[in-house]
């Protein structure tokens, strides 16, 4: 143990046993492979091992990091003064419930696998969601979504761990507060909870959803394909462009959409489309308002697919992926992004916001 925090062996024998780390790499366990060290680490197996790490932390007022995939993440050049607690918890249960199954995964199991695993015994809810990288417990925080699904629409519920008080809640997905890329998680209690276990409603023999154009596309006018196949589809299109997690394939080097698609209202929808002349493509976003393709919006401001600034640059294959071209660094990739964000803010006065998680930066540098 590091001499600064004493010799109170009773307090963290169990840490101990779970070989707590000094400086351990973080760019390595993210997809960006980007970012510096962790001064402290440590891989809980079991929610009392989460306990004790957080409890630990607690003690010495160090801040605190879960991770998880480290999928949606770009750490900062000097890395992260705190503990990092990587969540390894694994384990899934299944039972029957009015006609449907309910998966009980735990926060530590791949995502993407378990979508493999439902879709083959033709589970219906999360198809469309098939090869997004990360884990389990990263998909209530961020309420993952693609091709026409949220996880949203088949969470029932997640048990957390409430830091304040150490103590276990499970709480129903009303309680989340879901909406598009958010949830309490990652907005009004942000820090507050830690999940440990996420469980999805899904509906045996159920149709595949089709509403996404591009899945349209892969399939013959009036087929029905099986889970299995659209799964399969929404691979081949996210390798298409570049999200598919592929060694070796620099395009991948990314967060994925390194940008969320802008919701506006009527009004300011109907300004831009004054403003350009013609109306922009647009989604349903409910409550009045539409939601902006960020992609065409990026496009539109002058920057195409393979742009480079640097190190940086925005994928070949899919322009909402800013990715590592080597050895980039967290203040290359915000540089490239601060330049997108401005354009597209001075041709269609929107603000486009970023979606991957920050970790280690503080006010004024990186």
């Amino acid at each position: 143990m590091h001499p600064e925090y004493g010799e109170d062996r009773a307090a963290c024998c169990r840490l101990t046993e779970m070989k707590i780390q000094e400086n351990v790499a973080l760019a390595p366990l993210t997809t960006l492979g980007i970012g510096g060290p962790a001064r402290w680490f440590v891989e809980a197996a079991t929610e009392t091992e989460i306990v004790d790490a957080v409890r630990w932390a607690k003690e010495r007022t160090l801040p605190l990091f879960v991770l998880g995939g480290g999928s949606n993440l770009l750490v900062a050049d000097a890395g992260f003064t705190g503990l990092v607690l990587h969540v390894a918890l694994k384990g899934t249960e299944t039972a029957e419930e009015s006609g449907c199954i309910i998966y009980r995964v735990a926060a530590g199991e791949e995502w993407d696998g378990f979508v493999e695993k439902t879709v083959q015994v033709n589970c219906a809810g999360v198809e469309c969601l098939a090869g997004i990288p990360g884990t389990i417990g990263g998909t209530p925080v961020q309420n993952v979504g693609a091709y026409g699904q949220e996880v949203a629409e088949t969470i029932q519920r997640v048990r957390v761990l409430d830091l304040e008080r150490l103590e276990f809640v499970e709480m129903t997905a009303a309680e989340c507060g879901f909406a598009y890329r958010t949830s309490i998680f990652n907005s009004t209690a942000r820090g507050r909870f830690l999940v440990t276990r996420v469980d999805y409603r899904l509906r045996p023999g159920g149709a595949a959803n089709l509403r996404y154009a591009d899945l349209q596309k892969a399939f013959a006018p009036g087929s029905s394909p099986t889970l299995v196949e659209v799964a399969e589809a929404v691979r081949r299109i996210r390798q298409g462009k570049g999200m598919l997690i592929v060694q070796g394939d620099a395009d991948c080097r990314s967060a994925g959409s390194f940008f969320k698609n802008p919701i506006v209202g009527m009004e300011q929808f109907a300004e831009l489309t004054a403003r350009l002349g013609q109306e922009p493509p647009r989604y349903p976003a409910g409550d009045g308002r539409v939601k902006l393709p960020a992609a065409w919006l990026i496009e539109q401001a002058g920057f195409s697919k393979g742009f480079v600034l640097g190190r940086a640059g925005i994928s070949s294959r899919h322009t909402l992926a800013l990715i590592n071209k080597g050895n980039a660094t967290a203040a290359d990739l915000l540089t490239l992004r601060d330049v997108i964000v401005a354009g597209v803010g001075a041709k269609f006065g929107i603000a486009l916001e970023m979606e991957p998680v920050m970790l280690g930066f503080q006010a004024g540098g990186i």
